[in-house]
């Protein structure tokens, strides 16, 4: 008589345990997998051969293996070919530089900031600036601002080290949590922004608050909050 399996199928299609369950009954955790490592071996794949008669070449190069007669009825699947190519997005023409922005997404959503450059990645830099409603350097997508008529003079900020580049964050080691962080006795160190984006962020404030006093209360349609009341429309709103 036949062994019976222990995880019988019911029905056709679903078994008594789930993988999960089988995995603890076999006890599989305990056992230590073994990965032996396949050794490469630079074998010839064709042999050269030579050929008789003044018309056929001399010699020939023909493949070790000799290739199947007939296909398997079946294709076999393929990883598709992506050709495309990552292009950065057009700008939109009511956005320039010094265009005050309304941010609709993320952290600083409802701020209005002002808008320095587009990066090579389709991203627009933008800045608070951070001394009048808190927001620092920072890359947004396009599709989540709203361009204002409002326009400021940012000729004078050097902007040329600012990049994708600039942003991206140092990869550091992960290290395991100790028991006096996992139970709060010891407090997690919170991170803070390096010396030199302090630095530049402080350069670039200067001179668009310098930009802002040209134009009264500017400086306090930054620091406002954008929202909309009730029986008002962003579509229907003029900004």
């Amino acid at each position: 008589m036949g062994h019976q399996p222990r995880n019988r199928f019911l029905v056709p299609g679903v078994t008594r345990y789930s993988r999960s369950a089988v995995y603890a009954k076999k006890a599989l955790y305990k056992r230590k997998k073994t990965i032996l490592k396949k050794i490469e071996q630079n074998l010839p794949t064709t042999k050269t051969v030579q050929i008789k008669g003044e018309k056929n070449g001399g010699q020939r190069v023909i493949p070790l293996e000799k290739a199947p007669r007939f296909y398997p009825a079946e294709d076999a699947p393929r990883p598709k070919k992506s050709r495309k190519v990552n292009k950065p997005a057009k700008l939109r023409s009511n956005i320039t530089p010094g265009t005050v922005l309304i941010l609709l997404t993320g952290r600083f959503r409802g701020k209005r900031v002002v808008f320095l450059k587009q990066l090579q990645s389709g991203l627009l830099l933008i800045t608070g600036p951070f001394r009048i409603n808190g927001v620092p350097l920072r890359r947004v997508n396009q599709s989540y601002v709203i361009a204002t008529s409002t326009k400021l003079d940012i000729s004078a900020c050097s902007l040329d080290k600012l990049d994708d580049a600039y942003f991206k964050r140092e990869k550091k080691p992960k290290k395991k949590a100790t028991e006096e962080e996992i139970f709060g006795e010891q407090k997690v160190q919170k991170k803070s922004p390096s010396q030199t984006r302090v630095g530049d962020q402080k350069e670039i404030d200067e001179k668009v608050i310098v930009a802002l006093k040209n134009t009264p209360h500017l400086k306090d349609y930054l620091h406002a909050r954008f929202s909309l009341s009730k029986g008002q429309f962003p579509h229907a709103l003029k900004f």
